[in-house]
């Protein structure tokens, strides 16, 4: 799921709806009802029921529907994947497995059921809120995520490996390919990637299992734990990736920054915070150049009414704005020795 720069978070969260949420979708009826309701016949907690679907809004690369069993309580999710999601690194049969990882470890939500050949994936609807930007600032907040995150990267290994470097490269070669203008402005934000990659191989660290795409609207607050959905980008890899692209992601401080890194390593690291704090710094540009390939190569396979242009431009201008700072070349120092 994405979100223009500046853009106000939906107010229905990929699987928790509130009492702020906008008025309830219509229910689903029509051919694409029939099929999916045909596909969860192979559910065993849901054969024979009598289902009742209504859509979640957000969602480019995936649909979301609400799933409401007559008679019960319980209430699941239905995700359908995308077209040619594929191409953006996605691999579904990924998604299942990293979802059940982070649902084991508490963090996301519980999957009933993986249906193939079709790819849907069922899982427990969580009951929670929104995380709002105003909340999501608050120190204690960002414990909170940083605490979801690192029973993550402390989790089991997950299938496929995530590089968004490499993802990049991939992307332009890919929108290339689609006929897709290059912006002017990737040469020097590859430049910019390079010295941060080679800044990051002085100081190697462990891949660990990562999210990999933490906006706003994939956080849910269950009232206990801080819960993560939409995995569809995760695999194994660096777990700054994945703390920089939060903190990018909600214009944290580097203030902020501290207070995340600090919740995340707990006790560990104190020698060396100086310079896991500069990675994060560095890996905020690295989320930012994957961020605005995203939305270049999404020019060339999109269908939806959408401003991916201007999506890829906002990020570069962004990336190319905060790597010209001394902050971004001390990280640079720091990092690499």
């Amino acid at each position: 799921m994405r979100r223009a720069l500046g853009a106000p978070p939906p107010t229905v969260s990929g699987q928790a709806m509130t009492e702020t949420a906008e008025p309830a979708p219509a229910v689903l009826r029509g051919e694409l009802r029939d099929e999916l309701v045909r596909a969860m016949q192979r559910v065993p907690e849901l054969a024979g029921a009598d289902l009742t679907l209504t859509a979640l809004s957000g969602g480019i690369t995936n649909r979301n529907f609400l799933v409401e069993v007559t008679g019960r309580r319980d209430r699941y999710v239905i995700r359908l994947a995308g077209n040619d999601t594929h191409l953006l690194g996605i691999s579904r049969e990924v998604e299942h497995a990293a979802t059940v990882a982070a649902a084991g470890v508490g963090v996301g939500p519980e999957v009933m059921a993986f249906i193939r050949p079709e790819g849907y994936l069922v899982t427990r609807f969580i009951e929670g809120s929104p995380v709002p930007d105003e909340v999501i600032h608050r120190p204690e907040t960002i414990e909170r995520v940083a605490a979801s995150l690192r029973r993550i990267h402390d989790g089991p290994p997950i299938p496929g490996l995530f590089v968004p470097l490499r993802i990049v490269e991939a992307y332009r070669a890919l929108a290339l390919a689609r006929g897709v203008a290059i912006p002017p402005e990737y040469d020097l934000a590859a430049a910019i990637g390079r010295r941060i990659e080679l800044a990051c191989l002085a100081i190697p660290v462990e891949i660990r299992p990562c999210h990999n795409d933490l906006l706003n609207a994939n956080f849910i607050d269950d009232g206990q734990r801080i819960r993560i959905v939409d995995w569809e980008y995760a695999g194994m890899g660096d777990p700054f990736f994945d703390l920089g692209n939060f903190s990018i992601n909600h214009d944290l401080t580097p203030d902020e920054d501290a207070v995340l890194l600090a919740a995340h390593d707990g006790v560990a690291h104190r020698a060396d915070r100086d310079a896991r704090l500069a990675r994060l710094t560095l890996m905020r540009t690295v989320s930012d150049f994957r961020e605005a390939m995203w939305g270049v190569l999404q020019q060339g396979i999109s269908t939806l009414d959408v401003d991916f242009v201007a999506y890829a431009g906002e990020h570069f201008e962004r990336l190319l704005a905060g790597s010209t700072t001394p902050a971004f070349e001390r990280a640079l120092r720091e990092v690499g020795g």
